[in-house]
């Protein structure tokens, strides 16, 4: 079955992954066989890449500074941080990470899901708890299963359901023995890559803070990308970072690199130093990695003498909530909140990913689309991110090729708001 749609995913590109990308073309899917690159390019709007601020293609900034770090350190440092695997700017990246995300201290990783896989056994074992929300991450799901933690999962963003399973956990303890847990661990997301949702983070800290459990807030999506200043959901919802025991996100997304971190107070930090195997054992950040980091974070935060920084993130929010209204408009089924630069389409039925991926990538538009066992068989969807080196004339340009897809694809699930023949007309 998946061979027959194969050509849906995995579609290589020859270009940064800026607002357009070249995508390569392949050979029509025949049986089992794999697809060939017909040495041919296709010019894309690209609706799938995470480059949420655009730091992911050349940049006046970063670019030349990452530039000179190449040419000083070179590509990577062959080494793991505890033996010759650290320089000058991964300390200077991590002292900058937690200023910030607003904590005492960071820790830097070079990947971003081996942030979640591999610290959190170092946060929880047996004896301990960990509440997950349902639609966390894979990577914090790898992570829970390697932790040798009790494992209970709550619906998902349902805060009644949380503290249902908090008291009713804390008033019969661990299981058999009936003894007090050692550690309560909540985790959740800021922004849940599926969903396009934010986590109702105020309401969280306040069960953690009554039922004295720990939190961990899994950032990858919403840090750089939401919040006035790029601070992610703390800032967003007005939280205190003080109250977010456990920080973590990557800079796979706004920042245009690789890897991850881990924010939080100086004595878990130092702890993690010591106990954390991707910090012990793996490779460090590639150098020039590492300075789009720094380098990126400079222009959110003014460094670079500009307001750069708070005019990407603006337009990102612009953009994300232009293009959601409209698409909503039209009656298409879209998920997620204001501000969020996830917004999936619901396709529902199975059937429809695979016209639906096809029809687009013909007209000139990279997306991606999603189906089980990424999500339940028939919650289908096609996912767009919206990045802030969108201009209004490609998003324009882009609902009007959604309007007629989604006319011919039957995924117009609500009434429309408004006309939307306009956005047809316009095609021709």
């Amino acid at each position: 079955m998946y061979y027959r749609i194969h050509d849906c995913w995995n579609r290589p590109i020859a270009s940064a992954p800026d607002a357009w990308i070249d995508v390569m073309s392949r050979s029509a899917p025949s049986g089992q066989a794999a697809l060939e690159v017909t040495g041919k390019t296709q010019r894309c709007l690209n609706l799938g890449s995470y480059n949420y601020l655009g730091f992911a293609a050349a940049d006046e900034y970063c670019t030349p500074c990452v530039q000179h770090v190449l040419k000083q350190y070179g590509g990577s440092m062959c080494s793991s941080r505890l033996a010759a695997g650290k320089t000058e700017k991964h300390v200077e990246l991590d002292s900058l990470v937690a200023q910030f995300v607003g904590c005492e201290d960071a820790i830097t990783f070079g990947m971003g899901f081996a942030t979640n896989s591999v610290v959190i056994p170092a946060l929880v074992g047996k004896g301990c708890l960990v509440l997950s929300d349902s639609l966390n991450h894979a990577s914090i799901v790898s992570g829970v299963r390697g932790s040798g933690a009790k494992v209970k999962v709550f619906v998902h963003n349902d805060v009644a359901h949380l503290e249902r399973l908090l008291r009713d956990s804390i008033a019969y303890g661990q299981p058999k023995t009936r003894r007090p847990w050692k550690k309560i661990l909540i985790i959740i997301e800021g922004i849940y890559s599926m969903e396009g949702e934010m986590c109702h983070l105020r309401e969280v800290i306040a069960l953690k803070k009554r039922y004295k459990a720990y939190l961990f807030l899994d950032e990858a999506h919403s840090i750089g990308a939401v919040g006035k200043h790029g601070g992610g959901v703390c800032e967003h919802f007005g939280v205190s970072p003080a109250d977010v025991d456990v920080m973590m996100g990557t800079f796979t997304k706004s920042f245009g690199s690789c890897g991850g971190y881990i924010g939080g107070p100086r004595a878990l930090i130092q702890c993690l130093r010591r106990m954390s195997p991707a910090h012990c054992y793996a490779t460090s950040m590639s150098p020039p990695a590492v300075e789009q980091v720094i380098t990126a974070m400079h222009v959110l935060r003014g460094k670079d003498g500009s307001d750069r920084g708070i005019r990407k993130i603006q337009k990102l929010h612009d953009n994300a909530n232009y293009f959601r209204h409209r698409l909503s408009a039209m009656g298409c089924s879209v998920l997620g909140n204001d501000d969020s630069p996830v917004m999936p389409v619901m396709l529902f039925n199975p059937g429809k990913i695979s016209s639906t991926s096809r029809l687009l990538f013909e007209r000139g538009i990279a997306m991606v689309v999603v189906g089980f066992p990424a999500t339940p068989l028939l919650s289908a969807r096609a996912r767009i991110c919206i990045s802030a080196s969108h201009s209004r004339e490609d998003l324009d340009w882009a609902l009007q090729v959604l309007d007629e897809v989604s006319s011919l694809c039957l995924i117009k699930y609500n009434p429309p708001t408004q006309s939307t023949s306009h956005l047809i007309s316009g095609l021709s």
